[in-house]
Protein backbone atom coordinates (compact mmCIF):
# COMPACT_ATOMS: atom_id res chain seq x y z
CA UNK A 1 0.00 0.00 0.00
CA UNK A 2 2.83 2.31 1.02
CA UNK A 3 5.27 1.37 -2.22
CA UNK A 4 2.77 0.08 -4.47
CA UNK A 5 0.96 1.89 -7.58
CA UNK A 6 -2.62 2.91 -6.19
CA UNK A 7 -4.94 0.07 -7.73
CA UNK A 8 -7.22 2.03 -10.19
CA UNK A 9 -10.80 2.75 -8.69
CA UNK A 10 -12.96 2.49 -11.71
CA UNK A 11 -13.38 2.13 -15.69
CA UNK A 12 -16.24 4.10 -15.61
CA UNK A 13 -16.10 7.69 -17.65
CA UNK A 14 -17.29 10.52 -14.44
CA UNK A 15 -18.71 12.84 -17.27
CA UNK A 16 -20.77 10.40 -18.41
CA UNK A 17 -22.01 9.02 -15.23
CA UNK A 18 -22.74 12.66 -14.53
CA UNK A 19 -25.24 13.47 -17.86
CA UNK A 20 -27.14 9.99 -17.35
CA UNK A 21 -27.37 10.56 -13.53
CA UNK A 22 -28.93 14.14 -14.44
CA UNK A 23 -31.24 12.43 -17.02
CA UNK A 24 -32.30 10.30 -13.92
CA UNK A 25 -32.65 12.44 -11.17
CA UNK A 26 -34.99 14.49 -13.47
CA UNK A 27 -37.50 12.05 -13.95
CA UNK A 28 -37.47 11.88 -10.07
CA UNK A 29 -37.73 15.60 -9.22
CA UNK A 30 -38.65 17.78 -12.31
CA UNK A 31 -36.60 20.62 -13.36
CA UNK A 32 -33.74 19.24 -11.36
CA UNK A 33 -30.40 18.77 -11.96
CA UNK A 34 -27.23 17.12 -10.88
CA UNK A 35 -24.16 19.31 -10.65
CA UNK A 36 -20.47 19.51 -9.19
CA UNK A 37 -20.33 15.46 -9.39
CA UNK A 38 -16.98 14.54 -8.27
CA UNK A 39 -15.44 11.37 -7.71
CA UNK A 40 -14.12 11.47 -4.24
CA UNK A 41 -10.23 10.56 -3.91
CA UNK A 42 -10.47 7.84 -1.49
CA UNK A 43 -13.29 6.11 -3.57
CA UNK A 44 -13.62 2.50 -3.01
CA UNK A 45 -12.41 -0.50 -5.43
CA UNK A 46 -15.76 -2.38 -4.82
CA UNK A 47 -18.94 -0.42 -5.01
CA UNK A 48 -17.98 3.66 -6.58
CA UNK A 49 -18.97 6.40 -5.09
CA UNK A 50 -20.26 9.94 -6.46
CA UNK A 51 -20.81 13.66 -4.58
CA UNK A 52 -23.25 15.51 -6.25
CA UNK A 53 -25.35 18.66 -5.59
CA UNK A 54 -29.17 19.00 -6.31
CA UNK A 55 -29.87 21.89 -7.91
CA UNK A 56 -33.61 22.71 -7.36
CA UNK A 57 -35.85 24.72 -5.50
CA UNK A 58 -36.97 22.67 -2.91
CA UNK A 59 -34.44 19.35 -2.71
CA UNK A 60 -35.20 16.58 -0.18
CA UNK A 61 -31.11 17.43 0.49
CA UNK A 62 -29.15 19.69 -1.68
CA UNK A 63 -25.72 17.68 -0.89
CA UNK A 64 -25.71 13.74 -2.03
CA UNK A 65 -23.81 10.91 -2.65
CA UNK A 66 -24.27 8.15 -4.94
CA UNK A 67 -23.05 4.47 -4.05
CA UNK A 68 -22.95 2.17 -7.27
CA UNK A 69 -22.17 -1.16 -8.04
CA UNK A 70 -19.42 -2.15 -9.50
CA UNK A 71 -18.69 -2.12 -13.80
CA UNK A 72 -19.40 -6.11 -13.70
CA UNK A 73 -16.95 -6.20 -16.45
CA UNK A 74 -13.98 -4.35 -14.56
CA UNK A 75 -12.62 -7.58 -12.75
CA UNK A 76 -14.87 -6.51 -9.60
CA UNK A 77 -13.58 -7.43 -5.95
CA UNK A 78 -16.56 -9.40 -5.09
CA UNK A 79 -18.85 -11.28 -7.42
CA UNK A 80 -22.17 -9.95 -6.53
CA UNK A 81 -23.10 -5.99 -5.04
CA UNK A 82 -26.06 -5.80 -4.24
CA UNK A 83 -27.16 -2.64 -3.99
CA UNK A 84 -31.21 -3.47 -2.24
CA UNK A 85 -29.62 -5.23 0.60
CA UNK A 86 -27.28 -2.65 1.36
CA UNK A 87 -30.33 0.36 1.44
CA UNK A 88 -32.52 -1.83 3.45
CA UNK A 89 -29.69 -2.49 5.53
CA UNK A 90 -28.63 1.42 6.16
CA UNK A 91 -32.41 2.52 6.45
CA UNK A 92 -32.94 -0.75 9.64
CA UNK A 93 -29.87 0.26 11.31
CA UNK A 94 -30.99 4.18 11.37
CA UNK A 95 -34.71 3.41 12.52
CA UNK A 96 -33.71 0.93 15.09
CA UNK A 97 -29.82 2.19 16.42
CA UNK A 98 -30.76 6.05 15.79
CA UNK A 99 -26.90 5.64 15.17
CA UNK A 100 -25.49 8.67 12.59
CA UNK A 101 -26.38 6.43 8.95
CA UNK A 102 -26.35 8.66 6.30
CA UNK A 103 -30.64 8.98 5.05
CA UNK A 104 -31.09 7.28 2.04
CA UNK A 105 -33.16 9.12 -0.50
CA UNK A 106 -33.83 6.81 -3.37
CA UNK A 107 -33.21 3.05 -4.44
CA UNK A 108 -32.76 2.27 -8.43
CA UNK A 109 -32.52 -1.19 -9.17
CA UNK A 110 -33.27 -0.85 -12.93
CA UNK A 111 -29.36 -1.18 -14.30
CA UNK A 112 -30.17 0.75 -17.38
CA UNK A 113 -30.02 4.46 -15.77
CA UNK A 114 -26.20 4.39 -14.79
CA UNK A 115 -25.21 0.69 -16.43
CA UNK A 116 -25.64 -0.62 -12.58
CA UNK A 117 -28.28 -0.60 -9.81
CA UNK A 118 -27.38 2.66 -7.18
CA UNK A 119 -28.97 4.65 -4.34
CA UNK A 120 -28.49 8.20 -3.63
CA UNK A 121 -27.90 8.97 0.40
CA UNK A 122 -27.46 12.35 2.01
CA UNK A 123 -24.04 13.82 1.86
CA UNK A 124 -22.55 14.33 5.39
CA UNK A 125 -19.46 16.41 6.31
CA UNK A 126 -16.51 15.63 8.43
CA UNK A 127 -13.12 14.37 8.16
CA UNK A 128 -12.11 10.53 7.56
CA UNK A 129 -8.83 8.56 9.25
CA UNK A 130 -7.44 8.27 5.58
CA UNK A 131 -6.21 4.40 4.70
CA UNK A 132 -3.54 6.12 1.87
CA UNK A 133 -1.37 7.33 3.54
CA UNK A 134 -2.87 5.52 6.54
CA UNK A 135 -3.74 7.12 9.15
CA UNK A 136 -0.92 5.88 10.80
CA UNK A 137 1.91 7.87 9.21
CA UNK A 138 2.31 10.96 10.62
CA UNK A 139 1.14 14.16 8.28
CA UNK A 140 -2.68 13.74 8.72
CA UNK A 141 -5.46 14.87 11.28
CA UNK A 142 -5.63 11.67 13.38
CA UNK A 143 -1.69 11.24 13.70
CA UNK A 144 -1.70 14.75 14.56
CA UNK A 145 -4.40 14.81 17.43
CA UNK A 146 -3.20 14.55 21.25
CA UNK A 147 -3.67 11.23 23.10
CA UNK A 148 -7.20 12.31 24.71
CA UNK A 149 -8.22 13.46 21.36
CA UNK A 150 -7.83 9.95 19.81
CA UNK A 151 -9.34 8.29 23.13
CA UNK A 152 -12.33 10.22 22.85
CA UNK A 153 -12.66 8.92 19.09
CA UNK A 154 -11.76 5.58 19.83
CA UNK A 155 -14.48 5.34 22.66
CA UNK A 156 -17.13 6.81 20.46
CA UNK A 157 -16.52 4.48 17.75
CA UNK A 158 -16.52 1.52 20.41
CA UNK A 159 -20.15 3.05 21.64
CA UNK A 160 -21.34 2.92 18.06
CA UNK A 161 -20.44 -0.91 17.58
CA UNK A 162 -21.78 -1.36 20.50
CA UNK A 163 -25.42 0.44 20.00
CA UNK A 164 -25.26 -1.42 16.87
CA UNK A 165 -25.06 -4.97 18.02
CA UNK A 166 -27.60 -4.55 20.71
CA UNK A 167 -30.58 -2.07 18.93
CA UNK A 168 -31.09 -4.56 16.19
CA UNK A 169 -32.34 -7.98 16.97
CA UNK A 170 -31.47 -10.94 13.92
CA UNK A 171 -35.40 -11.95 13.83
CA UNK A 172 -35.62 -7.88 12.19
CA UNK A 173 -32.80 -9.02 9.36
CA UNK A 174 -33.61 -12.02 7.80
CA UNK A 175 -32.57 -11.07 5.00
CA UNK A 176 -28.98 -10.38 6.14
CA UNK A 177 -28.71 -14.50 7.19
CA UNK A 178 -26.17 -15.83 5.22
CA UNK A 179 -27.13 -19.17 2.71
CA UNK A 180 -26.54 -22.26 3.45
CA UNK A 181 -26.62 -24.75 6.42
CA UNK A 182 -25.42 -24.67 10.44
CA UNK A 183 -25.11 -21.77 12.60
CA UNK A 184 -24.10 -17.93 11.61
CA UNK A 185 -20.67 -18.13 12.31
CA UNK A 186 -20.42 -21.67 10.09
CA UNK A 187 -22.20 -20.34 7.19
CA UNK A 188 -20.37 -16.70 7.57
CA UNK A 189 -16.63 -18.39 6.93
CA UNK A 190 -18.40 -20.63 4.62
CA UNK A 191 -19.40 -17.72 2.55
CA UNK A 192 -16.00 -16.80 2.79
CA UNK A 193 -14.04 -20.23 1.37
CA UNK A 194 -16.72 -19.75 -1.38
CA UNK A 195 -14.91 -16.03 -2.13
CA UNK A 196 -11.80 -17.56 -1.67
CA UNK A 197 -12.43 -20.00 -4.79
CA UNK A 198 -14.33 -17.59 -6.63
CA UNK A 199 -11.00 -15.52 -6.32
CA UNK A 200 -8.26 -18.13 -7.20
CA UNK A 201 -10.33 -19.57 -9.42
CA UNK A 202 -7.98 -20.52 -12.81
CA UNK A 203 -5.19 -18.60 -10.77
CA UNK A 204 -2.89 -19.56 -8.30
CA UNK A 205 -4.08 -20.20 -4.89
CA UNK A 206 -2.70 -19.00 -2.15
CA UNK A 207 -1.25 -21.66 0.51
CA UNK A 208 -1.24 -19.14 3.18
CA UNK A 209 -4.87 -18.38 3.32
CA UNK A 210 -5.40 -21.84 2.93
CA UNK A 211 -3.43 -22.62 6.19
CA UNK A 212 -5.35 -20.40 7.79
CA UNK A 213 -9.05 -21.77 6.99
CA UNK A 214 -7.34 -24.75 8.60
CA UNK A 215 -6.43 -23.05 11.86
CA UNK A 216 -9.52 -21.64 11.85
CA UNK A 217 -10.91 -25.19 12.11
CA UNK A 218 -8.80 -25.49 15.19
CA UNK A 219 -9.32 -22.66 17.33
CA UNK A 220 -13.36 -22.86 16.41
CA UNK A 221 -15.31 -21.66 19.14
CA UNK A 222 -16.94 -23.82 21.53
CA UNK A 223 -19.63 -20.99 21.99
CA UNK A 224 -20.15 -19.21 18.87
CA UNK A 225 -22.36 -16.57 20.60
CA UNK A 226 -25.71 -15.75 19.24
CA UNK A 227 -25.99 -13.36 15.84
CA UNK A 228 -26.50 -9.73 15.63
CA UNK A 229 -26.66 -7.34 12.81
CA UNK A 230 -23.08 -6.96 11.91
CA UNK A 231 -21.84 -3.38 10.24
CA UNK A 232 -19.52 -5.69 8.16
CA UNK A 233 -16.64 -3.50 7.53
CA UNK A 234 -16.30 -1.72 10.79
CA UNK A 235 -13.45 0.70 10.92
CA UNK A 236 -12.65 3.81 11.70
CA UNK A 237 -12.07 4.45 7.79
CA UNK A 238 -15.13 4.02 7.63
CA UNK A 239 -16.73 6.60 9.35
CA UNK A 240 -17.20 10.58 8.83
CA UNK A 241 -16.13 12.23 11.90
CA UNK A 242 -17.14 15.70 13.77
CA UNK A 243 -14.20 16.12 15.24
CA UNK A 244 -13.62 13.41 17.02
CA UNK A 245 -17.88 11.63 17.56
CA UNK A 246 -18.81 9.80 14.37
CA UNK A 247 -20.89 11.93 12.63
CA UNK A 248 -21.94 9.12 9.99
CA UNK A 249 -21.20 5.27 9.26
CA UNK A 250 -20.79 4.42 6.06
CA UNK A 251 -19.84 1.21 3.77
CA UNK A 252 -22.67 -1.26 4.92
CA UNK A 253 -22.03 -3.91 1.54
CA UNK A 254 -20.59 -6.49 4.21
CA UNK A 255 -23.35 -6.18 6.71
CA UNK A 256 -24.43 -9.74 7.68
CA UNK A 257 -25.76 -11.87 11.10
CA UNK A 258 -22.87 -13.06 12.67
CA UNK A 259 -21.33 -13.23 16.24
CA UNK A 260 -20.62 -9.79 17.86
CA UNK A 261 -17.04 -10.86 17.64
CA UNK A 262 -17.01 -10.82 13.99
CA UNK A 263 -17.01 -6.94 14.21
CA UNK A 264 -15.16 -6.75 16.50
CA UNK A 265 -12.11 -8.83 15.33
CA UNK A 266 -12.20 -7.13 12.31
CA UNK A 267 -12.39 -3.78 14.14
CA UNK A 268 -8.71 -4.72 15.90
CA UNK A 269 -7.09 -6.03 12.89
CA UNK A 270 -7.49 -3.80 10.23
CA UNK A 271 -6.08 -0.95 12.77
CA UNK A 272 -3.21 -3.49 13.63
CA UNK A 273 -2.91 -3.80 9.47
CA UNK A 274 -2.53 -0.30 9.57
CA UNK A 275 0.00 -0.40 12.47
CA UNK A 276 2.19 -2.98 11.49
CA UNK A 277 1.96 -1.69 8.05
CA UNK A 278 3.79 1.91 9.78
CA UNK A 279 5.88 0.29 12.08
CA UNK A 280 7.35 -2.04 8.80
CA UNK A 281 8.73 1.13 7.52
CA UNK A 282 10.18 2.42 10.47
CA UNK A 283 7.76 4.85 11.71
CA UNK A 284 6.22 4.00 15.60
CA UNK A 285 2.63 4.83 14.15
CA UNK A 286 -0.24 5.04 16.97
CA UNK A 287 1.18 1.80 19.41
CA UNK A 288 -1.58 2.50 21.96
CA UNK A 289 -4.82 3.18 19.71
CA UNK A 290 -7.39 0.80 19.18
CA UNK A 291 -5.65 -2.14 21.26
CA UNK A 292 -6.89 -5.10 21.57
CA UNK A 293 -7.55 -5.21 25.19
CA UNK A 294 -9.01 -1.59 25.14
CA UNK A 295 -11.77 -2.58 23.05
CA UNK A 296 -12.68 -6.06 24.57
CA UNK A 297 -12.75 -4.16 28.02
CA UNK A 298 -15.03 -1.08 26.68
CA UNK A 299 -17.61 -3.46 24.76
CA UNK A 300 -17.89 -5.55 27.75
CA UNK A 301 -18.72 -2.49 29.97
CA UNK A 302 -21.20 -1.07 27.58
CA UNK A 303 -22.99 -4.42 26.66
CA UNK A 304 -22.06 -6.47 28.93
CA UNK A 305 -20.93 -9.29 26.67
CA UNK A 306 -17.12 -10.08 27.47
CA UNK A 307 -16.12 -11.05 23.99
CA UNK A 308 -14.70 -14.63 23.05
CA UNK A 309 -12.26 -16.27 21.44
CA UNK A 310 -10.40 -13.63 19.89
CA UNK A 311 -7.68 -15.14 18.67
CA UNK A 312 -10.14 -16.88 16.42
CA UNK A 313 -12.22 -13.82 15.24
CA UNK A 314 -8.74 -11.79 14.54
CA UNK A 315 -7.35 -14.61 12.83
CA UNK A 316 -10.81 -14.73 11.07
CA UNK A 317 -10.45 -11.16 10.23
CA UNK A 318 -6.59 -10.96 8.97
CA UNK A 319 -7.58 -14.05 6.50
CA UNK A 320 -10.94 -12.30 5.11
CA UNK A 321 -8.77 -9.05 4.65
CA UNK A 322 -5.70 -11.59 2.99
CA UNK A 323 -8.60 -12.79 0.67
CA UNK A 324 -9.77 -9.21 -0.71
CA UNK A 325 -5.96 -7.97 -0.99
CA UNK A 326 -5.53 -11.28 -3.05
CA UNK A 327 -8.62 -9.78 -5.53
CA UNK A 328 -6.87 -6.64 -5.65
CA UNK A 329 -3.29 -7.64 -6.52
CA UNK A 330 -4.92 -10.26 -9.13
CA UNK A 331 -7.42 -7.34 -10.75
CA UNK A 332 -3.87 -4.77 -10.76
CA UNK A 333 -2.87 -7.88 -12.83
CA UNK A 334 -5.31 -7.87 -14.88
CA UNK A 335 -5.11 -4.34 -15.71
CA UNK A 336 -1.44 -4.46 -16.42
CA UNK A 337 -0.09 -2.35 -13.19
CA UNK A 338 1.49 -5.60 -11.67
CA UNK A 339 3.14 -9.03 -12.14
CA UNK A 340 2.10 -11.60 -10.49
CA UNK A 341 5.14 -13.54 -8.86
CA UNK A 342 6.11 -17.25 -8.46
CA UNK A 343 4.61 -17.57 -4.74
CA UNK A 344 1.53 -15.58 -4.64
CA UNK A 345 1.57 -15.21 -0.63
CA UNK A 346 3.75 -12.62 -0.92
CA UNK A 347 0.62 -10.45 -3.01
CA UNK A 348 -0.79 -10.56 0.60
CA UNK A 349 0.90 -7.15 2.10
CA UNK A 350 0.09 -8.39 5.57
CA UNK A 351 1.30 -12.31 4.83
CA UNK A 352 3.82 -12.10 7.88
CA UNK A 353 1.35 -11.50 10.52
CA UNK A 354 -1.30 -13.92 9.09
CA UNK A 355 1.55 -16.14 8.98
CA UNK A 356 2.19 -15.57 12.66
CA UNK A 357 -1.24 -15.56 13.85
CA UNK A 358 -1.48 -19.28 11.80
CA UNK A 359 1.00 -20.23 14.00
CA UNK A 360 -0.13 -18.79 17.32
CA UNK A 361 2.90 -16.89 17.89
CA UNK A 362 1.49 -12.87 16.81
CA UNK A 363 -0.27 -12.07 19.90
CA UNK A 364 2.92 -13.31 22.27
Amino acid sequence: MATAPRPRTSTRDPEEVARRLTAWLAVRLPGAKAVNVTVPASNGMSSETLLFDIEHPEPPVRACALRLAADPSAYTIFPVYDMTRQYRTMRLAAERTGLPVPRVLWLEEDPGPLGAPFFVMERVEGRVPPDVMPYTYEGNWLHAATDAERARLEDATVRLIARLHDGVPAAEAPFLATPGQGSALRRHVEAQRAYYAWVVDGLPPSPLIESAFDRLAELWPADEGEPVLNWGDARIGNIIYDGFEPAAVLDWEMAALAPREVDLGWTVYLHRFFQDLTESFGQPGLPDFLRREHIERRYAELTGHTPRDMEFHTLYAALRHAVVMLRVAYRQAYFGEVAVPEDPDTLILHHASLRAMVQGSYWN
